[in-house]
């Protein structure tokens, strides 16, 4: 579990990014900021489209900004809007967390309301979602790409 004082930095930085949301449409501002394991703190925040699928919710715009900067493994993640109650990530979301095995999510909204808590919490079948359900369960299929090392699947 983070500490209190990483936890209000990463909010900090979560409203901080929400200032620059792209959302015209649902005129919901989101920021997140994603905490490497390595105590790099990244933020981003949501894009909208017109066309609702290519939308990229402020999470996600995160852990993409960590990952083309070269990290592959998080500690936690926070995220902020100005909802009436703390703010929860989308499936789409939670996915991605599940992927990158985010288990810590420090939900907050304005008004200084947040809400930790764990992703197996948001998504109880997070075993069956992400790289560690995929190379569990599909181990043989990966080697006709011809990938012998799960090393080389990270």
């Amino acid at each position: 579990m983070i500490n209190e004082e990483i936890s209000d930095t990463m909010i900090k930085m979560a409203k901080d990014a929400r200032m620059k949301s792209y959302s015209p449409y649902s005129k919901i501002k989101v920021g997140a900021c994603i905490l490497a394991s390595d105590g790099t703190l990244y933020s981003a925040c949501n894009v909208e489209n017109g066309s609702m699928s290519l939308t990229v919710c402020a999470e996600r715009a995160a852990v993409y900004k960590a990952v083309s900067d070269g990290k592959r493994e998080f500690d936690a993640v926070a995220v902020v809007a100005d909802t009436e109650n703390p703010f929860v990530p989308c499936g789409g979301c939670l996915q991605v967390m599940a992927e990158f095995d985010i288990n810590e999510i420090v939900m907050a909204n304005l008004d200084g309301d947040i809400r930790v808590m764990q992703l197996s919490e948001l998504a109880p079948f997070v075993s069956y979602m992400g790289i560690n359900h995929v190379k569990e369960h599909y181990e043989d299929h990966f080697s006709i790409f011809g990938f012998d090392d799960e090393d080389e699947l990270l």
